[in-house]
């Protein structure tokens, strides 16, 4: 019977730290561009952050051991010609990185072995198909060479990227703008979140949505959708009051959420990261200055809360090292790279042993 009163569970006490101040990257210009993505991505070689560009668009990409004060001088991959909106690290190459920008471009670049010593404004593929800006793109997780971008023109377009070639277009299956997309784990679907506030499980093979939940939040503001490990859908968005809400989804059964929370009433969107390891789903606010973190279990209320990391500074994005990047001798199950207006701070997320 004790155990009804206190979960067991190996993450309850999982804390989380900000670096020493001289392990930060110091005076970035992160962009001010008005856009809900991450603004950051990580690996094990290289931090890579969209800054503030005069007349184009551009990102830092920075070998992680770079830390310090980062020079006005210190070259960009900076070929777009409008600002950029969305990066990803390929997930099989830790030297190459692809971005999404106003321009209505993506592109995909190849970062030398040891970071930039030049400014980099030639993409080794440049993928164009969208008729307005490229706000989102996606890895396939397991496929080599395949990326996913969705737009402002409410269509999403699977590229070869070896060929430069489009393997699927899929329009007219979202009628506003999509603020998330998410892959499944082996990559044979793929859940969208779209302003008219709907998830939607889609098959790009077939072109077609496999499942549908209208108003998933009742809100108007931004939702994201992600896939878990087994197959079930983590939803943040919010309620008709402006509440902010997590939820979890079973595909097989859209019809009422496995498990709803509400969280408060701030107004920044909340963007999920989910450890499949560990089942923990880290939320980030952004503008917030707390990271919260809830554990998806097999059994009710499946989503628990675990802690709130909290810190003084608003976040303005947020990178997440694959766990790959981890040192997992220290016991850190995870590790944030937290946007300031002019710096980027890790955040390390360990398992006390005693």
């Amino acid at each position: 019977s004790f155990r009804k009163v206190v979960r067991q569970s190996k993450f309850r006490h999982v804390f989380g730290q900000p670096v020493k101040t001289e392990q930060c990257y110091d005076d970035i210009r992160v962009s001010r561009v008005t856009w809900d993505s991450t603004f950051c991505a990580v690996n094990p070689s290289f931090v890579a952050i969209i800054v503030e560009a005069s007349g184009g668009g551009a990102f830092l990409v920075l070998p992680l051991h770079k830390t310090g004060r980062i020079d006005k001088s210190y070259p960009t991959v900076c070929g777009h010609t409008g600002p950029v909106l969305d990066i990803e690290w390929c997930p099989h190459n830790d030297h190459v990185i692809a971005s999404g920008s106003e321009d209505c471009t993506v592109m995909v670049w190849q970062i030398p072995e040891n970071g930039l010593s030049q400014p980099l404004t030639e993409p080794v593929v440049v993928l164009e198909g969208h008729s307005k800006r490229v706000g989102i793109i996606a890895w396939h997780p397991t496929a080599h060479n395949v990326l996913l971008s969705a737009g402002c023109d409410n269509v999403v377009l699977i590229w070869n990227v070896g060929t430069a070639e489009e393997l699927y277009r899929l329009d007219g299956l979202h009628p506003d703008l999509i603020y998330s997309v998410s892959w499944s784990r082996d990559g044979s679907r793929f859940c969208t979140a779209c302003k008219d506030k709907s998830i939607r499980i889609i098959d790009p093979r077939r072109g077609t949505v496999v499942a549908e939940k209208e108003r998933a939040h009742e809100g108007a503001r931004p939702m994201r959708a992600i896939f878990l490990a087994d197959g079930k859908i983590f939803t943040t968005g919010f309620s008709r009051m402006s509440e902010r809400q997590l939820a979890l989804w079973d595909p097989e059964n859209l019809e009422e959420p496995m498990g709803l929370q509400e969280l408060d009433s701030s107004n920044g969107t909340l963007l999920p990261f989910y450890d499949p390891d560990t089942n923990v789903v880290y939320v980030c606010g952004k503008g917030d200055s707390s990271i919260r973190y809830f554990e998806i279990t097999e059994e009710p209320p499946y989503i628990h809360f675990l802690n709130t990391f909290t810190s003084k500074e608003p976040q303005r994005g947020m990178g997440w090292m694959p766990k790959r990047g981890l040192d997992v001798s220290k016991c850190e199950i995870a590790r944030f790279y937290k946007l300031h207006e002019r710096k980027c701070e890790p955040i390390i997320m360990t398992v006390p042993r005693k």
